[in-house]
């Protein structure tokens, strides 16, 4: 789907945690996905740079600083602190997992996946999670696409 600004390419899809769509999603109970991608208009590597920087968010909205100590984070947004750990960085792949170990957010589970991948004409940036409760998956979602467009405008500008 094409944003209404030409932006680019933006899409987003939620599956409950038996991969079932939208409509079979019940609230409240398992594991519940989300994706969100973007496509940007810059070379892959270049997108990868400021992605794949787990110290750094200074590209995605409402975050007040990010704190890196080894493989985790502390994030202050919203009057809220999160402490986020990375499982995995892959230069060669342009992927980064990670999940929410503590902080004022409750959650069971938490695993995020950001990949950049080359695309003709730049590259798409794909945003994936799986979170439990799954109450949290629009929300998780919603906030994603958010970030993934002030992403495409910081490097486009």
């Amino acid at each position: 789907m094409h944003d209404s600004l030409g932006m680019g390419s933006v899409a987003c899809c939620r599956h409950d945690d038996r991969g079932s769509p939208d409509g079979c999603h019940q609230e409240g109970g398992g594991v519940g996905h989300a994706e969100a991608a973007i496509d940007i208009a810059r070379p892959a590597d270049e997108v990868w740079a400021l992605i794949g920087d787990f110290g750094r968010l200074d590209w995605m909205p409402g975050i007040e600083s990010c704190q890196l100590e080894g493989n985790d984070r502390t994030l202050s947004l919203l009057g809220m602190t999160i402490v986020e750990r990375m499982y995995a960085r892959d230069g060669t792949t342009r992927s980064i997992t990670y999940g929410i170990v503590s902080g004022d957010l409750q959650v069971e589970h938490h695993e995020a996946t950001i990949t950049v991948t080359p695309a003709d004409g730049g590259c798409r940036v794909t945003w994936s999670v799986d979170v439990e409760p799954d109450s949290l998956t629009a929300v998780m979602q919603q906030t994603y696409q958010g970030a993934l467009g002030a992403l495409q405008a910081q490097v486009a500008g």
